[in-house]
């Protein structure tokens, strides 16, 4: 039994106070097409990386010129997500739900069946705006369609999926490359949407009043430029080198624009984006804590199997395999410390959470070409105990802090912040590791322990995120919530 009306649902409430605002017998199943949707979409964010090495065989193309499928999906969903907030103001969830996935699984089948590069492509831009409005629309509705005792819970479920589905992207994408060719992986990912579409159309509701507010063109070709140029700059760096005149001219244009959007949107009755959500304390510090867990999160991820392969000289497939553990640790945290919100609130998870992640990247300091690979995956595992520990309570107690109205700017301003931060953290995180392996091959070490060098200047720029979200946290009040 679904509902529209403004009347509180005591389904799975504790009390009418504690009712959820939006009327949902089963609340699971009517975010289950978007929890599909918002998984295979961060999967495929980490899971096409394998699979860059096949592409630039099977085109005749040059890696430089494959790694656009990744660039140029995060291009898009920058593109994307600034307007999700004022898109669910004019359209109906459902409806724009069914877009985003459908897109999705479009993009997926283009993909698959691609004769050239070009089509392929072409497909992965359109999946980027699928993930684009996902994401957003499955942090809005959340809190519309759970009773307030069940919200933590429920958004240790959704941290569980932004988390862990990027870090065992490597894992099981090693493995179905090993069986199949790349087009498997677009093959899945269409399947998995076409489930989610099922869902979305039999179960997903429509929280939100339909306002229409006016929308500033200008305002909209300021956000393109801002949030595009700012991750298309970082994006081309790690390709093309911080001193090409394509990354500054792209992160100047991007800079520029972002301080005028924000000028622009604090001074209209009607923005595209609400950044008043940063008049709110709460808000803004909970915020910054998410943006530099998924930050760490994406930039060992991207470090890890850096190390294994050229540091510890391990293939490709066993580098993605002992990702693993940490992976199945951070689903488990992630559910655990949803519920942890509901008892204690966010301080006290977010201070052990940034505190372990500080251990688990100090342990990366030490390690040699001569690291036990079970010292790296504990050393992992200890990251993925602590991003998420910090990370989804401190999602929750973000978007709990803002009156109902501006829940879908909330999470919108969210996501937008993840997928900026992960872009520019990964970017960061390349530089530092070829910074490193070239002053460790000036020096004359082998190629070895050059990389190992490398990677110690990567975790160092991990161990300093740690820490600073540590800090950060010490600022929550203890009873957050």
């Amino acid at each position: 039994m679904t509902s529209n009306s403004a009347s509180a649902c005591t389904w799975g409430a504790a009390s009418a106070q504690d009712a959820a605002r939006a009327c949902v017998e089963r609340p699971h199943l009517a975010m289950m097409g978007l929890y599909l949707g918002g998984f295979i979409g961060l999967f495929s964010e980490s899971a096409l990386n394998v699979a860059l090495p096949q592409l630039t065989k099977v085109f005749g193309i040059t890696a430089s010129l494959a790694q656009w499928m990744v660039v140029g999906y995060m291009l898009v969903i920058g593109l994307v997500l600034p307007f999700a907030g004022i898109l669910m103001k004019w359209f109906r969830t459902r409806s724009l739900t069914l877009f985003a996935i459908g897109a999705f699984f479009v993009g997926s089948l283009m993909s698959a069946l691609a004769p050239s590069f070009g089509v392929a492509l072409s497909g992965r831009l359109i999946q980027g705006i699928g993930t684009g409005l996902v994401l957003p629309i499955m942090f809005a509705v959340v809190l519309e369609v759970f009773p307030a005792s069940q919200i933590g819970g429920a958004m240790g479920l959704m941290s569980l999926i932004i988390m862990s589905a990027p870090a065992i992207g490597p894992s099981l994408s090693g493995v179905i490359l090993g069986y199949f060719s790349w087009r498997a992986l677009f093959f899945i990912f269409a399947v998995i949407t076409a489930v989610g579409l099922v869902f979305t159309a039999h179960y997903l509701v429509s929280p939100f009043e339909l306002t229409r507010p006016p929308v500033d063109a200008a305002s909209c070709v300021l956000s393109c430029l801002g949030f595009g140029g700012v991750v298309l700059g970082f994006g081309l760096s790690s390709l093309l080198g911080w001193g090409s005149p394509a990354v500054i001219g792209s992160l100047v244009v991007g800079v520029v624009a972002l301080v005028v959007y924000s000028r622009r949107q604090l001074a209209s009755d009607s923005p595209v984006l609400n950044l008043r959500a940063f008049s709110n304390k709460r808000f803004r510090v909970s915020a910054t804590l998410v943006m530099i867990s998924f930050g760490i999160t994406l930039a060992a991820m991207y470090l890890i199997p850096q190390f294994a392969q050229n540091g510890l000289g391990l293939t490709a497939t066993l580098s993605g395999l002992l990702m693993l553990p940490g992976g199945i640790v951070n689903a488990g945290v992630s559910l655990w410390s949803g519920k942890l919100y509901d008892r204690v609130g966010a301080a006290g998870p977010a201070r052990c959470g940034f505190a372990i992640s500080c251990i688990g990247a100090a342990l990366m300091l030490f390690t040699s070409t001569d690291t036990p690979i079970v010292y790296l995956i504990a050393a992992h595992v200890l990251l993925m105990v602590g991003v998420p520990l910090a990370m989804s309570p401190c999602s929750t107690n973000g978007l709990s802090a803002l009156p109902e109205e501006m829940n879908a700017d909330g999470s919108t301003i969210l996501n937008t912040m993840e997928q900026v931060c992960g872009a520019v953290c990964t970017a960061v995180a390349t530089g530092m590791l070829s910074a490193g392996d070239a002053v460790g091959t000036s020096a004359g070490l082998d190629t070895c322990a050059a990389a190992t060098m490398g990677s110690h200047y990567g975790f160092t720029f991990v161990l300093i995120l740690a820490v600073i979200g540590l800090l950060l946290s010490l600022g929550m009040r203890k009873a957050s919530r």
